[in-house]
């Protein structure tokens, strides 16, 4: 079987494609045939070391898989060979066979294709978590949604149209803020061009956002903050413009507002209760038609360095998909 295989610290153009011998089957574990794999941004930060997380190469990179069962263990009941599954390994997912434990796979819905299913938990599950379980999001509050075209941007402006909130979407360019808008956006913000603080209260008629959700950091995170309603909520996702933001905490004090760090990944390991109603809401969302698929870009298993390095330059509106050549 062929993996992507992280042999040294770097960029993507080290990435090696290396072949193995098929992992003998445990009597406890599932042997999943990957059928797409997801590309996700923190990919790059593993690969290049950046990442909070250090991980010591060797290693295979690729957070989330959609495949299918072709070999059950014996102690091993509820799945069987040729069932569709979907899985968040975190690490390993750019490999044509995989070994999980039965409690890591769920079932694939029949009208969700391969590659919508390799890219559905991750990220609309960390928007999930973030705007619902933690952010107590309600229909008709407002929500300003940063790099709203990449993946976590995507699926909270998916998530959000699905429970009723009014979504303002801030991207760099007009392409991108297409996107958001055929996502579903309400309102989009240029943030190359416009003053993110003052078109988001602009957009709210003074009174400024009920959420934020930033996945961007950097120089965009204070603004957006200074766009809080009174009693609004800071969701903090993640780094993607490569630098942490140092926020002044007295705009929290005065404006009521509270900032909230979410961590999916971490919510897996540490609340596997927590996480299973999260994708458990989201199938249900998925199977009512409410929650949208992504704009996906397809990748074979030697362009996965080209994927990475595609998402980590800012050149997809959308997901990057890993597609397995059929056996």
């Amino acid at each position: 079987m062929r993996s992507i295989v992280c042999t040294q610290l770097g960029g993507p153009d080290l990435l090696e494609i290396q072949t193995g011998d098929e992992p003998a089957l445990p009597a406890n574990q599932v042997r999943v045939s990957v059928k797409a794999a997801g590309v996700n941004f923190v990919d790059g930060l593993l690969i290049a070391g950046s990442y909070q997380i250090k991980l010591p190469p060797p290693f295979v990179p690729g957070g989330d898989i959609a495949g299918e069962v072709t070999e059950v263990g014996a102690e091993v009941s509820g799945f069987a060979p040729g069932d569709r599954v979907l899985a968040s390994p975190g690490i390993g997912g750019f490999s044509e066979q995989l070994l999980f434990n039965p409690e890591q796979l769920t079932a694939i819905p029949d009208a969700m294709s391969d590659a919508e299913a390799s890219v559905f938990s991750q990220s609309n599950g960390t928007a999930y978590l973030a705007l619902v379980t933690l952010g107590k999001l309600q229909a008709g509050e407002s929500l300003l949604v940063l790099g709203a075209s990449g993946g976590t941007g995507l699926a909270a402006i998916h998530v959000a149209k699905a429970l009723g909130a009014r979504v303002i979407a801030a991207a760099s360019s007009e392409e991108k803020l297409q996107v958001c808008r055929e996502a579903g956006a309400d309102e989009t913000i240029n943030y190359q061009s416009e003053d993110l603080k003052v078109r988001a209260k602009e957009l709210c008629a003074g009174a400024g956002v009920d959420l934020v959700f930033d996945p961007v950091g950097g120089d965009y995170s204070e603004p957006a903050l200074r766009a809080c309603a009174p009693g609004g909520r800071f969701l903090i996702i993640g780094f993607a413009a490569g630098s942490i933001p140092k926020l002044p905490f007295n705009l929290l004090l005065l404006k009521r507002c509270s900032a909230i760090g979410v961590n999916w990944g971490a919510t897996l390991d540490a609340e596997p209760d927590t996480a299973a109603g999260v994708n458990a809401a989201l199938l249900s969302l998925y199977n009512q038609g409410l929650l949208k698929a992504p704009k996906i870009t397809e990748y074979s298993l030697e362009q996965t360095g080209q994927a990475i390095a595609d998402l980590q330059q800012r050149k997809l509106a959308g997901r990057a998909v890993i597609i397995m050549a059929p056996a």
